[in-house]
């Protein structure tokens, strides 16, 4: 087929795609089912955006490269991105059969202050006020030089992700802020699969070889200085890549439950939210190179699990107005405290487990709920009433629970439980829905030390030549605990640094 018939048919498609997509006007039955598809599609984007971004064959495998990057979540494929800008040729070797890891899941969104889109929609903010919130979050015992480099590069990171064409200009709020700041996509959508294919779509475009089914299991070395990596693809054929540097960018260990045990054997028989991958790979093998961990024992327990499919109900559906009721159908806790105290609450019920109980105008900010519906999670009723025996809670108490609440919105104070965010909205519009939920391991905030160059360091505080890591393999920057929407600002500014500062080492040797 010539260049000529090749571009009309690919006209007519796409005129055919715009009438398709423009509806037929009958109804919102079809309206609903076409949101449905749409979501449907974004969920799936793991997987299929990953195949249409394409991964590299083995025959184009190369025996050095500049830069080798273990893992490719969002902060490996920002490194890759930020080094390949540098000049340099780096490459992503990924375990699992997909790109993405834990960011994959990420569902509420990016911190960051003082931003562009922040000021565009009249949110006044400040670094400070982003640091001590966090700060206070973390229990005082965050790694300060780390929060600090964090916060005051939160605004730069947005700014680089729209000028790759990842836009986070839909703002919202998580526990144990007191500002917007969580960036989500445009239309409020979960930001993980849309972020990992806006990272994939570049890498593609700059031409940065990514393989999967790329096992790392060994960082090699040469008289004290890091020089590539033992290799295992497809689970059978090991071949050793040399490289000036290595970034490790594996993740946590929140799926590997020896690790938990040996630190934490109070939260044994706890479903986890994190995808099979994150086992704790990067810190084993920083651990044989002398690297040093910390925090170790500090692992969130993230409030809003679905127990069935050990998923994620995202902080957003609180941020957008839900609440959060016990089997008695009353309010016990300002839902939006931080993950660990809201978790606290949950379990002094005597069930543990809660309801996050919301309404249609929720649903519609927050996009991720249709996934939630398609997986089963969300009860659905046009009446309070009607909600509350599907829920098998007091109808009466569950009614006075709501009229409370909305009082509470109206007059902008939380007269039981201090609640001062996600309270732009009452939860007046039917259809109602509830979920079930309770806690489940989320996030490791320890992890191996790292300095603000993401040098990785030794038990002397210095660093390890050629050596770099980022994301929720290091420690340090969270304390004891996490504050929602923080790790995905975490994963792409020091995964930035990551990229930079590994290219910048190589470039002096």
């Amino acid at each position: 087929m010539n260049k000529k018939a090749t571009s009309t048919l690919i006209l007519l498609l796409s005129l055919m795609l715009v009438i398709a997509g423009c509806g037929n006007g009958n109804g919102d039955q079809n309206q609903t089912q076409s949101n449905d598809k749409k979501e449907e599609t974004k969920e799936t984007e793991a997987v299929s955006g990953a195949s249409q971004a394409g991964y590299t064959s083995i025959d184009q495998l190369q025996e050095k490269y500049d830069i080798i990057i273990v893992g490719a979540g969002g902060a490996g494929m920002s490194a890759a991105l930020e080094a390949k800008a540098k000049g340099l040729n780096p490459v992503i070797f990924e375990k699992m059969p997909v790109a993405g890891g834990n960011t994959n899941k990420a569902s509420s969104g990016m911190n960051a202050s003082e931003t562009k889109f922040q000021k565009e929609q009249g949110i006044k903010d400040s670094n400070d006020s982003f640091y001590e919130e966090t700060l206070k979050g973390g229990h005082g015992t965050n790694d300060k030089d780390m929060l600090r480099f964090f916060v005051d590069n939160s605004a730069d990171a947005i700014e680089w992700l729209d000028s790759i064409g990842i836009r986070l200009n839909n703002i919202t709020i998580t526990g144990g802020m007191n500002e917007k700041r969580t960036h989500r996509p445009e239309d409020g959508s979960a930001v993980g699969p849309y972020l990992v294919n806006g990272l994939l779509k570049n890498i593609q475009e700059q031409d940065i070889p990514l393989f999967v089914n790329a096992n790392v299991t060994e960082i090699t070395e040469k008289d004290g200085k890091v020089n590539g990596a033992k290799v295992v693809f497809d689970q059978t054929d090991e071949k050793t890549i040399a490289a000036d540097a290595v970034v490790v960018t594996t993740g946590g260990y929140g799926a590997n439950m020896d690790m938990i045990s040996e630190v934490r054997s109070d939260l044994e028989g706890l479903v986890t939210t994190n995808q099979e991958g994150s086992t704790g790979d990067g810190i084993k093998m920083i651990e044989k190179l002398g690297g040093t961990t910390v925090d170790m024992d500090q692992i969130q327990v993230h409030p809003t699990v679905q127990q069935d499919k050990s998923y994620l109900i995202g902080e957003a559906v609180r941020g957008e107005g839900a609440i959060l009721v016990s089997s008695d159908g009353k309010r016990f806790t300002n839902e939006l405290d931080t993950r660990d105290n809201v978790t606290a609450a949950i379990n002094k019920l005597p069930e543990k487990s809660a309801y996050l109980v919301f309404d249609s105008g929720v649903k519609s900010r927050v996009k991720a709920i249709q996934q939630y519906e398609k997986m089963g999670f969300v009860i659905q009723a046009d009446s309070i009433e009607a909600l509350a025996k599907e829920m098998d809670v007091p109808a009466d108490q569950l009614k006075t629970t709501l009229d409370t609440w909305n009082s509470a919105v109206k007059n902008k104070k939380d007269a039981e439980f201090g609640r001062t965010t996600g309270m732009d909205n009452d939860l007046s519009s039917a259809p109602y829905c509830a979920i079930k939920i309770a806690p489940g391991i989320h996030y490791t905030m320890g992890g191996v030390k790292i300095n603000t160059n993401t040098e990785v360091l030794n038990k002397d505080g210095e660093p390890i030549p050629g050596l770099f890591a980022a994301g929720e393999v290091t420690g340090g920057l969270h304390g004891q605990n996490r504050i929602g929407g923080n790790s995905v600002a975490e994963i792409i500014i020091f995964g930035r640094q990551a990229g930079m500062k590994s290219a910048e080492f190589v470039k002096a040797q």
